[in-house]
């Protein structure tokens, strides 16, 4: 036995330490290969799983590595049937390879003949085959290598894509690092993309996702399709594009609700591209317009379905896909390790802080009591209601005023899910909502605004979730989610972290109701940031009356 923060049990799930003076160096041993699953106080709680362990190889790390993280940092002795197990399971990624063959194209050949023969036998991957060359050979048409690779996945014995990429149509960019240049983390990013050909990159907001896909388009020097989750999105990729490269505004397209222009570099929407025409996803042509050597996926954790679908045809393509986070809360973690890639770069998000390059946050939960008249019209309604009832609780404007007013001068964000209960919020703090039926020109005119000092306060529904640079903002406060999305609590601290010029920290507020469904879905959504170790404090709204909670000391 020995003093180390980690408790490995034989279930798979490792128990953290978090006080422990080893536990940030057994965190970052453990990441590569562990999901994160509850974050309370002191003891954070991962499950090693199969997707996990086959990310970490596909990354490079191999069992030994895996083993020795645990061995070295647990408290206890490892269960040997754990270490076995772990062994075994990684040593299933690559038995089976996609290659390409001069005689035959497409093939896969298989490492250990027993599981060729297997899958060969298995209803669902033996139709995405051809003709058997050999004992160890198979031929695979070339618009099954996506699909194969999903199949291969589910039942076990997961890929290793060697098959390499088409270089796509040649097109000229350069990064023109006029006063800055590529943060080490990012070069970094690029680097290790490139070497995998394919894959996911994970950063946290703020700290420069953009100049990655741009890097990586200097790279490829060919034309690239970049998918963005709104018109909003895509315009900001456009102007970053315009100030860091050699790329001109003809060179880029916009293919969205307003416009449909194809160039060299396009920019679209994963809502135009799925949206449907009398049954079908009309829209999907876009993939096929050009011979696109680059294809990148913003917001990868919001990829759509029939985005996947058609990801599976582009399989020859090199992809990079780009995140805060790689929790999908439709559990499709597996589609994105299959089609766009493993993960090649995670940059913890402390880490990028201490570097200066985001701004720190203090993340406070005010925990509201409803009156009287509000419990019992929660404790009445029906099961569907109660989380809108708890959330949009009236309770909760007199608490939002009371933070603007701690922080008044500062930019914030009032966040919310419901639009009812932003409308109200607007005319209370008399501000500007933007919403989704909102008009993009006004949208940016709003942004624009708010950016340049001339708007203090903006209400905002999800739609300002994701990729809106708002670096100005810093103070945030949460009124209602989408249940119990950590994602969206992710992104909606992004919002914060672009670095402050008086060098000041970002204030991140939860208003919750207390023994509600509220307070059970605000403590899921908070483990993903607890994971990056941003701790919640909890105070009372009644406290709000004291001193500012959003100073450190209390």
């Amino acid at each position: 036995m020995t003093d180390g923060p980690l408790i490995v049990q034989s279930d798979k799930t490792l128990l953290l330490e978090v006080d422990h003076e080893q536990a940030g160096a057994a965190r970052a041993a453990i990441a590569p290969f562990a999901e994160l699953e509850r974050a309370p106080e002191h003891v954070h709680t991962y499950r090693v799983t199969p997707l996990a362990l086959w990310n970490a190889r596909a990354a490079g790390h191999d069992a030994e590595q895996v083993v020795d993280a645990l061995v070295t940092y647990s408290r206890y002795a490892v269960p040997q049937p754990l270490l076995m197990d772990i062994v075994e399971t990684m040593s299933r990624f690559g038995r089976l390879q996609l290659v390409k063959s001069p005689a035959h194209g497409l093939t896969l050949v298989s490492l250990d003949r027993a599981v060729l023969e297997e899958i060969l036998r298995n209803k669902k991957v033996s139709p995405m085959l051809g003709a058997r060359i050999d004992d160890d050979t198979v031929i695979v048409h070339p618009s099954e290598r996506g699909r194969l690779k999903q199949m291969l996945l589910k039942i076990g014995w997961p890929a290793e894509d060697l098959a390499g990429y088409v270089d796509g149509e040649a097109h000229p960019i350069a990064l023109e690092p006029d006063g800055w240049e590529l943060r080490d983390y990012q070069q970094l990013a690029t680097d290790s993309f490139w070497a995998g050909g394919s894959g996911v990159v994970v950063l946290p907001c703020g700290a420069g996702k953009t100049l990655v896909g741009a890097a990586a388009m200097a790279k490829a020097q060919a034309t690239t399709l970049i998918l963005v989750t709104n018109t909003v999105a895509g315009r900001q990729w456009k102007r970053e594009l315009i100030a860091r490269t050699s790329l001109t505004e003809d060179e880029i397209g916009e293919y969205s609700g307003e416009r449909k222009e194809i160039r060299p570099v396009t920019i679209a929407t994963y809502q135009v591209i799925t949206r449907r025409s009398k049954g079908e996803y009309k829209n999907l042509e876009l993939f096929d317009s050009r011979d696109w050597g680059l294809v990148i996926y913003d917001e990868v954790h919001l990829l759509p379905a029939p985005v996947f679908r058609m990801t599976a045809d582009l399989q020859s393509r090199r992809r990079l896909g780009l995140t805060a986070t790689l929790v999908r809360e439709d559990g499709r973690e597996g589609d994105v390790f299959s089609l766009i890639g493993p993960k090649r770069y995670d940059a913890p998000w402390k880490d990028i802080e201490q570097q200066g390059w985001i701004a720190p946050a203090d993340c406070i939960e005010v925990r509201v009591t409803l009156t009287e008249n509000e419990r019992l019209q929660y404790a009445v309604a029906e099961a569907e209601e109660k989380y809108k009832l708890c959330s949009t609780a009236p309770t909760k404007i007199a608490v939002v005023q009371s933070i603007l007013e701690r922080h008044k001068g500062s930019p914030t964000l009032v966040i919310g899910a419901y639009l009812d209960q932003l409308d109200e919020l607007g005319e209370v703090l008399r501000a500007p909502v933007i919403k989704g039926s909102t008009k993009n020109k006004e949208r940016e005119a709003l942004f624009d605004q708010f950016r340049a000092g001339e708007v203090g306060t903006l209400v905002v529904s999800k739609v300002a979730n994701f990729s809106i640079d708002l670096p100005e903002a810093s103070v945030a406060v949460q009124v209602s989610g989408t249940f119990g999305s950590r994602q969206e609590e992710a992104q909606r601290l992004g919002r914060l972290l672009r670095p402050k010029r008086d060098g000041g920290q970002a204030h991140f507020y939860s208003v919750v109701s207390r023994d509600t469904l509220d307070a059970d879905y605000a403590a899921h959504r908070q483990r993903f940031l607890a994971e990056q170790g941003y701790a919640y404090r909890i105070t009372d709204a009644d406290d709000l009356l004291g001193p500012a909670i959003g100073d450190p000391a209390e």
